[in-house]
């Protein structure tokens, strides 16, 4: 089973939007030394709906899968609302030599529970690779139950869940239906510690990739049972983890790994960077967290 920290790598990119693999490396080998205990490639926050399959969103899997090297699990974001698109690339995905895929409740054409379920269904049975779902409902307008995510976890290839509603007692009703061996994820920061005591398994985070030692070390503590150490470290995380969804996220994440030196400045066109007035706020979050000097 994955568990821990598992960072939703972003994909750096340079000032015309152009993929930076030079520094896609350097990310790749900052996690690996700060402790991050798996990694994300092309999810959500790696721009995976405006990247070019072939060369650059199965490209940039290709690489981590490649600098990883086995030493920690990477998770390719395979999710569409074609299901036979999905089927496709989390076939690719498993060639490249991904551990796992994360699929994304199918956007935008609203299936209902039934197509919910036999869309990833398909997909588990036409790919053996470990896969996990990811039921966003504030981006997908389509929210996967807990009854069909319950229906889906008896799939044995299914093997866990990114719940990023933020809804904790949602959370914890899915947790108390699934079989153990099904890995129950936050994939909120501000509610990670809350969902991990009650019995999840770790955090699918945008925080981690500007503070990956500190998430790392709030999901090893609760994963323990040492709340009280996990809740300090939260502590410090609380702001920051408000400041990186200032606006859409990965805006707020690229400037701050940019503010860091990690990164260029580069973003995708419909997102842009970081609008100015929120700046400072972000620049104190860090400061709190101690990843700026105050």
């Amino acid at each position: 089973m994955i568990t821990g920290s598992i960072v939703a790598l972003v994909t750096p990119m340079d000032r015309e939007g152009n993929v930076d693999w030079e520094c896609l490396s350097k990310l790749v080998d900052f996690h690996l030394q700060e402790g991050t205990h798996a990694i994300v490639a092309v999810g959500t926050s790696g721009e995976a709906s405006t990247l070019k399959f072939e060369t650059e969103h199965l490209q940039v899997i290709r690489q981590v899968v490649d600098q990883v090297n086995g030493r920690i699990p990477v998770i390719a974001g395979t999710g569409a609302n074609s299901t036979h698109e999905a089927i496709d690339w989390t076939r690719a995905a498993k060639e490249v030599g991904a551990d796992a895929c994360l699929l994304v409740v199918p956007y935008y054409n609203k299936p209902t529970q039934e197509g919910l379920y036999l869309h990833y269904k398909a997909v588990a049975e036409a790919v053996a690779i470990p896969q996990i779902l990811y039921n966003v409902p504030s981006r997908t307008v389509c929210d996967l139950k807990t009854e069909t995510a319950v229906r889906l976890s008896k799939i044995p290839n299914i093997i866990g869940l990114k719940d990023a509603t933020g809804d904790i007692a949602r959370g914890k009703a899915l947790i108390d239906q699934v079989a153990k061996d099904f890995a129950v994820y936050s994939g909120d920061d501000a509610s990670a510690l809350d969902l991990i005591a009650l019995g999840g398994k770790g955090n699918i985070s945008v925080t981690a990739n500007v503070a990956p030692r500190l998430t790392s070390e709030l999901c090893t503590a609760a994963l323990a049972g040492d709340i009280v150490k996990a809740q300090e470290i939260n502590t410090l995380l609380a702001d920051l983890n408000k400041a990186l969804f200032l606006e859409t996220n990965p805006i707020p994440v690229k400037w701050a790994l940019h503010e860091l030196g990690l990164i260029q400045e580069g973003i995708r066109l419909p997102l842009t960077v970081l609008s100015e007035q929120y700046h400072e706020q972000v620049r104190q979050a860090m400061r709190v967290a101690g990843i700026l000097p105050k």
